[in-house]
């Protein structure tokens, strides 16, 4: 049963960082692009980042590009978003997925998702 697990949400000032991970199991992802994507309340879920299979390109949403980072462990079939200078309109709850294509950012081509994990930035 494949299952992804994300940590490292919380609460943080504007202009904190905080390093969100994903871990994966049940089976590898070596060969699919994965990605983070966030849902703030009231809003759709919406794209923030995301990298192919082997992590040699990355994409990201303009309200990030500059501030987020994201990686990819492949041994270790985990995903990272490093967050930096955050601002409270980064506030959401953060969903690793992982697509059914090698590099997408398409939130359709993206089957498995985990449960979220919650950032709150205070202003």
């Amino acid at each position: 049963q494949v299952q992804l697990v994300e940590s490292g949400g919380g609460l943080v000032q504007a202009g904190g960082s905080l390093r969100l991970s994903c871990a994966a199991s049940g089976r590898t992802f070596s060969s699919n692009a994965m990605g983070w994507f966030r849902q703030a309340p009231g809003k759709e879920r919406e794209f923030v980042a995301a990298l192919n299979w082997s992590g040699s390109r990355t994409y990201y949403a303009d309200s990030v590009k500059g501030r987020f980072t994201i990686s990819r462990d492949n041994a270790k079939n985990t995903l990272y978003l490093q967050m930096n200078s955050l601002i409270p309109e980064d506030t959401a709850v953060y969903y690793c997925a992982v697509s059914i294509t090698s590099d997408s950012t398409r939130i359709y081509d993206y089957k498995y998702w985990g449960q979220g994990t919650q950032v709150t930035v205070s202003s």
